[in-house]
């Protein structure tokens, strides 16, 4: 019996292959490796269901479903049978920058959580819309005069800088100018107030909403215990990053009963009683930074500029719908500290710092973080952990526990759409109850292992967002 290495024609025919390989630039040579891999179709179904997901993660296991009263085996489904003996499952990551796929369909529950908490549904009773509701933005103080779009600090204007430097620029941004956000004097800046104030930013926000509590109570004329008894304060907030690299919050605000939701909040608690209060609380927030010798005798407050604005479903007269700020906020959801001109990976050393291809403003951000990051008072902050986040350290989303569904649960929503639309649901149906399922999984990867991989997940993403955008045209169009 001959083969490609006792046959001489057969051996040579095979080192002119692998030759005329070589000679192909790597992408190609990647590409014809994977149209010859074993099951491909099979990973192409992977990747196909993970939504051309940029960085998937690989688990290897089993799992089986047995009817407890006769040891009859349901379902078994094993990753011994699949493509490398492995699953691809999303990556999940919510940054447009790391994973465009994942981030349209966090985006897309974002979408959905926000709205919910605005209009009703998924759990939340439509009776929500009649709450008293406001859209706010709540933004930092100024830590020095930076350079703007449009008319940028016209010439004439008062003030210098310790330096002497004028508080002035006098030329016209447009938006996308590189100066937009840029310090007018980086020797002044308030570099270090401007750390604290981002890490500070998660018990700012606490601060308010106590304080909303306080001020609703002292407007009612009802004790500052007895208030939560009769209202509860329902939100969810997204932070954004300002062009100067400074954390600011939308967020959507709600009155709801004692009971949440599903109950109406007192009659006193109006909206024009809400509008007052969110403005007053703002104004009334004021903590002090860690003590530390690297800075003096303040107090973080929230900006001057707060946003107020009631909600409603009636957009005639230029009001803010609903639906506008789900999208507004969802948006949000797939931008993080990036928007500012700064990088979404972390640092580990100086060096890393000064190789970074970032402004100056938003390396001395950076260093300052990691400056303060050393100090032993500062530890408790973690600051050298989140100077790539200019110092902030909270979650890009957060809501009330009473204000919508979870993202957990419109992502245990999809699946059960998923099964259904594959046929299964009928076959779970068919099962008694009286059922055990036990899993083992364990994380094997993550990535496509070569370019030509990348390339065709890719491909995917962009075909399934095609898809997606024909589909809403032709829905408009209807």
């Amino acid at each position: 019996m001959t083969n490609a290495f006792t046959d001489p024609a057969a051996r040579r025919a095979h080192l002119d292959h692998e030759a005329r390989l070589r000679a192909l630039p790597l992408i190609d040579r990647d590409l014809v490796s994977l149209g010859q891999m074993p099951q491909l179709g099979r990973w192409l179904e992977q990747i196909h269901a993970t939504g051309g997901c940029a960085h998937p993660v690989y688990l290897a296991g089993h799992t089986t479903t047995v009817d407890r009263s006769t040891g009859e085996v349901l379902r078994h489904y094993t990753t011994a049978s699949e493509p490398g003996g492995r699953l691809a499952v999303r990556c999940r990551n919510r940054r447009a920058t790391r994973c465009q796929p994942c981030s349209w369909e966090h985006s897309g529950d974002t979408f959905h959580l926000v709205r919910a908490g605005l209009s009703g549904g998924k759990g939340v009773p439509a009776s929500v819309a009649a709450h008293p509701r406001l859209f706010i933005t709540l933004t930092a103080p100024s830590f020095g005069p930076v350079h703007r779009s449009g008319t940028c600090h016209p010439a004439g204007r008062p003030g210098r800088c310790p330096t002497g430097n004028r508080h002035s620029c006098g030329q016209h941004h447009p938006e996308g100018d590189p100066l937009i956000g840029q310090p007018l004097c980086p020797t002044c800046y308030d570099y270090v107030g401007h750390v604290l104030w981002n890490s500070a930013a998660p018990t700012l926000w606490k601060a308010f909403r106590d304080n909303l509590y306080h001020h609703l109570a002292a407007r009612a004329g009802v004790g500052r215990t007895a208030v939560r008894t009769l209202l509860r304060v329902s939100a969810a907030k997204v932070a954004e990053y300002q062009k100067r690299g400074a954390i600011h919050f939308h967020a959507v605000i709600r009155l709801d009963g004692p009971d949440g939701p599903g109950t109406p909040p007192p009659a006193w608690a109006t909206t024009d009683l809400l509008l007052e209060t969110v403005h007053s609380a703002a104004a009334a927030v004021a903590l002090a930074p860690p003590d530390s010798a690297a800075y003096g005798d303040i107090r973080l407050r929230f900006g001057t500029q707060l946003d107020a604005h009631p909600l409603t479903n009636d957009s005639s007269g230029g009001r803010i719908t609903d639906e506008a700020v789900a999208a507004y906020v969802a948006k949000y959801t797939s931008k993080s500290v990036e928007t500012a001109g700064a990088v979404d990976r972390r640092i580990d050393s100086l060096a890393d710092i000064r190789a970074l291809r970032v402004t100056d403003h938003i390396r001395a951000l950076i260093a300052t973080a990691w400056r303060l990051g050393g100090l032993p008072e500062l530890q408790h902050l973690r600051l050298r952990a989140w100077a790539h986040m200019l110092g902030y350290r909270g979650h890009c989303l957060t809501k009330t526990r009473a204000y919508s569904t979870t993202y957990g649960q419109l992502r245990a929503d999809r699946a059960e759409h998923a099964r259904t639309l594959a046929g299964d649901r009928q076959l779970f149906a068919d099962w008694d109850t009286d059922t055990t399922t036990e899993s083992t999984w364990r994380y094997v990867g993550s990535g496509h292992d070569t370019s030509a991989q990348e390339l065709i997940a890719a491909g995917i993403a962009e075909d399934l967002a095609v898809n997606r955008a024909e589909a809403r045209d032709a829905l408009g169009g209807g």
